[in-house]
């Protein structure tokens, strides 16, 4: 029987996280090919398939997600071996780092990180992951790197490290007919809203909870699965939203709505980035919340007084 290449090892498990080998090749700076070839060696060494090919990509087989655990300890041993306890070198790295983080984090962080990235980490790259259900398993198994946003599903279990404090506004068109300075209780409750149901963070519930408590009833017009178009449907029609004050200083700017504050009492809420604890000592990553935690506070406007 041949030996077991370590090249093997590491497409094995870059396919294994990505579901896909141009991607897994493409993160190991090989060709497609070389991919290929050496995952078809791996399924000759364990006479298994390993991986297979649906619609939604290569998905693992029942020996492949034996052989994962095993075969990613032997690849992360190695890769610390070889890089000893060296230091993290920014300017001179060149890496992949993933962060899942919500399309708010999109908006407020990424140009700001790619800017800085491009000045002081000209080699590194990033690739930006929706949260959702499976990102905790995924910060575990090493497929992102990084969560940001508010995630309370991961206060147990990881580390944790609050970058900022933040509230809720309203949002409305500036050619609203009858909502004018200010926004009453009877107008929140009578306008028609558009809300945000996205995947894998609290905002959605957060605010669902607090108003069910207080015997408050939205009229619900739109639902929709991200911010990303949420201050243009608002600019657009006679829709409102209870959104992130972050969110709407950003969108102020772009889109003709205006900024209101919520006519019922709403909580603050913290952005954290997590992280596990397989990866709590390595430079990189440590490198990574460094800066995250240094760049996001500033991307966003610090939230009024509680009234």
């Amino acid at each position: 029987m041949a030996s077991l290449d370590l090249q093997w090892v590491a497409v094995f498990d870059e396919v294994y996280k990505s579901s896909s080998v141009s991607r897994a090749a493409e993160r190991l700076g090989i060709t497609q090919g070389a991919a290929s070839t050496a995952l078809n060696r791996l399924r000759a060494y364990y006479d298994d398939p390993l991986f297979t090919r649906t619609a939604r990509g290569v998905l693992a087989t029942p020996r492949a997600d034996a052989l994962h655990p095993v075969l990613r300890e032997v690849r992360e041993a190695l890769e610390l071996a070889r890089r000893g306890a060296a230091a993290f070198e920014p300017a001179r790295a060149e890496r992949t780092f993933r962060i899942a983080m919500t399309d708010l984090g999109e908006i407020s962080l990424l140009p700001r990180l790619l800017n800085h990235l491009r000045l002081h980490a000209p080699r590194i790259r990033v690739d930006a992951d929706k949260i959702t259900a499976e990102s905790p398993r995924q910060l575990q198994d090493g497929a992102i790197d990084l969560t940001v946003g508010y995630l309370p599903q991961l206060e147990a279990g990881f580390y944790q490290q609050a970058l900022f404090e933040q509230d809720f506004v309203c949002i409305a068109s500036h050619s609203h007919p009858r909502i004018r300075k200010r926004l009453s209780r009877t107008l929140y409750t009578s306008e028609q809203h558009v809300v945000v149901t996205a995947s894998g963070t609290g905002h959605a519930a957060m605010i669902e909870q607090v108003l069910e408590q207080q015997k408050i009833s939205r009229r619900v017009a739109l639902r929709v699965p991200s911010f990303l178009a949420v201050a243009q449907i608002v600019g657009e029609t006679e829709l409102i939203a209870t959104v992130p004050r972050h969110y709407a200083d950003v969108m102020v700017a772009r889109e003709p709505i205006r900024q209101l504050p919520v006519p019922y009492p709403l909580p603050r809420y913290t952005v954290k980035q997590h992280w596990h604890v397989r990866y709590h000592r390595d430079a990189g990553n440590a490198w990574l919340r460094r800066t995250v935690a240094e760049l996001m506070p500033a991307a966003v406007k610090k939230p009024p007084a509680a009234r």
